[in-house]
């Protein structure tokens, strides 16, 4: 995907003018999941595929606004019961929204976007598409909001646009993304700190299983009320402030599904900061076998695996891969799997013939690339 390929699309439909080019990034996230919306940490870093958009003032009161992936064309207005009905779309309204509740003076706009973040594969194509547009918003209409409240504003048009009360993470990272750094980022503070990623003889590859199993956003829900519920019970205000003893003095009194989830999360925490040390240490054969550790609780405690991503977890293991676990919310999507550069071809290899006569479909093969986040393209 490139400018040009936008460009074209916006001259098209646009009257032949051009406007200013923005884009922003998906993410992988290397370990802490599910932690953010617990206020715990997450170790997340931009990637070399987002979402690219056009945009340009048109004098009016109404975005006028094109998919080009979707081939899908919209208009809609400012105001609260302008909301559009195509998902997409929402998106873009609910960043607009979200602006204007903060005292943010926007007017009409056109604009074409499109990206190459896959859909469903966990690397979070909603918060680049939201990323983009809250920073080229702030940039064109000079708004002076920092990237902090812009991620923010994605977050919140999630929760109150898209139906899924997700963390602050995925947003965090398309618009802090650092090339050649993952961050850890406290989800409480919301303080951060760059860490170096540059694995020499290893490769970061992620595998997509090509399903997403159910509307997750519901499933996700509920174990977001699961880990409040426990965090009420022990009157903390997140779950990353108990501790497994806590936990195990409330067993009786919180019921076994909680119970699990909760177990996961307190152990998700420290894995992260552990992951931390090792790489400060240059010892990614520790941080391979967290990996491992989170995709178990995953699996196990947490309940967001399924089935195809737990064949490809297997199989990482069985030809010797350092680290491999699901990525993202779960329910389908992708694994991320650290490899050592002379396993890496015979284990895409046997994961690609596996895979197909296991589930009878190729799973996707994305090289991960850490990049920077949200920026402007071009004038």
């Amino acid at each position: 995907m490139d400018i040009e390929h936008v460009r074209s699309r916006f001259i098209k439909h646009f009257d032949g003018t051009t406007g200013t080019v923005y884009t922003s990034p998906g993410r992988i996230n290397l370990i802490g999941e599910h932690t953010d919306y617990n206020g715990g940490f997450v170790f997340p870093g931009a990637i070399d595929k987002g979402m690219i958009a056009e945009i340009k003032l048109n004098g009016t009161k109404k975005v006028r606004a094109y998919s080009i992936d979707m081939k899908d064309y919209i208009e809609f207005g400012f105001n609260e019961e302008d909301v559009p009905r195509t998902s997409w779309a929402r998106y873009i309204f609910g960043v607009c929204r979200e602006i204007i509740k903060r005292g943010g003076q926007l007017e009409g706009f056109n604009t074409a976007f499109a990206g190459d973040v896959p859909l469903g594969a966990g690397m979070s194509s909603s918060a680049a598409l939201e990323s983009t547009y809250a920073f080229a918003l702030n940039d064109i209409f000079r708004l002076g909001i920092d990237r902090f409240e812009l991620a923010k504003i994605g977050q919140a048009t999630e929760h109150n646009y898209c139906g899924v009360k997700c963390g602050i993470m995925d947003q965090f990272a398309s618009l802090f993304g650092k090339k050649g750094n993952l961050i850890r980022l406290d989800c409480r503070s919301l303080e951060y700190e760059y860490f170096p990623f540059d694995p020499q003889g290893y490769k970061l590859v992620l595998l997509d299983t090509v399903v997403k199993h159910e509307l997750a956003s519901s499933a996700y829900n509920k174990r977001r009320e699961s880990c409040e519920r426990v965090a009420h019970k022990l009157n903390a205000e997140f779950l990353r402030d108990v501790t497994f003893e806590q936990l195990e003095s409330v067993k009786g009194e919180i019921s076994e599904e909680d119970c699990k989830r909760a177990e996961y999360v307190i152990g998700e925490k420290q894995r992260v900061l552990d992951v931390c040390d090792a790489l400060v240490k240059g010892d990614y054969e520790t941080v391979g076998q967290k990996m491992y550790e989170t995709h178990c609780g995953m699996s196990k405690l947490y309940e967001v695996s399924c089935e195809e991503l737990d064949f490809l977890n297997d199989l990482a293991r069985e030809c010797g891969v350092t680290g491999s676990r699901v990525m993202g919310g779960g329910f389908g999507g992708c694994t991320i799997n650290l490899v050592k550069d002379e396993l890496y071809e015979p284990f895409i290899l046997k994961a690609k013939e596996s895979y197909k006569e296991k589930f009878g479909r190729l799973p996707k093969v994305y090289d991960v690339v850490i990049s920077d986040g949200a920026r402007k393209l071009s004038d």
